[in-house]
């Protein structure tokens, strides 16, 4: 509780900063300690009780679906230079895929995929049985969540509009805190503070107790 009104109060204090024509992103950075990226590579997915924005999907299928844009096997073909996959990473926040084309995926995608943290993953990506239901199912999961590479010692990732409640930012905050706490080999020793800040504003500082 005690951290959720640090939360709210850093909020109120970049709600009296200079006010700006648009809608501004809410940025969280977790500054971490006594912790080696190099060593403990973490990848997670945390699910957001407050969406932020409609993610753009595209998926990889055996054939295409109304409900999400596809690429098949028979598309494939188009995408053997450079410039066409990077356009298709750039255009895409999430990519799925049909398990059974998976390896197929790789081949093809892979060495720009993988780079970019855009793969298909076994978390939440990967479809064994394609149909509508599993498609939405999927699609809904995927607009609550965010994905984290812990690859250097501060993790920044965006937490919400300057729109949003308070409230709804703070419990987004808590989500990405309390699950990064817990795949940290000490927890929240490992966490020297945090910072919250909007677009065009200085961080503000947050204590960890």
């Amino acid at each position: 509780m005690e951290l959720k009104n640090e939360i709210n109060s850093a909020l109120d204090n970049l709600r009296k900063t200079e006010e700006r024509k648009f809608n501004q992103t809410v940025d969280l950075i977790i500054n971490l300690q006594k912790f080696d990226p190099k060593k403990n590579q973490i990848s997670i997915f945390v699910n957001m009780p407050f969406k932020i924005k409609e993610k753009k999907i595209c998926a990889f299928f055996e054939t295409k679906h109304s409900s999400v844009e596809t690429i098949t096997p028979n598309d494939f073909k188009n995408y053997s230079d450079k410039k066409a996959l990077k356009k298709l990473v750039k255009k895409f926040d999430f990519f799925i895929a049909q398990a059974s084309i998976m390896p197929k995926v790789a081949t093809v995608f892979g060495k720009i995929l993988g780079p970019a943290g855009k793969m298909p993953s076994p978390q939440l990506g990967i479809l064994m049985d394609v149909n509508e239901k599993n498609i939405e199912e999927i699609k809904k999961k995927i607009s609550n969540s965010t994905k984290i590479r812990i690859k250097e010692s501060s993790i920044k990732l965006a937490i919400g509009k300057q729109s949003m409640k308070n409230g709804e930012i703070a419990e987004n905050v808590l989500a990405v805190y309390n699950t990064v706490m817990k795949e940290l080999p000490k927890g929240k020793e490992n966490i020297r503070n945090i910072e919250l800040k909007f677009t065009m504003t200085k961080p503000e500082k947050i204590r960890i107790k």
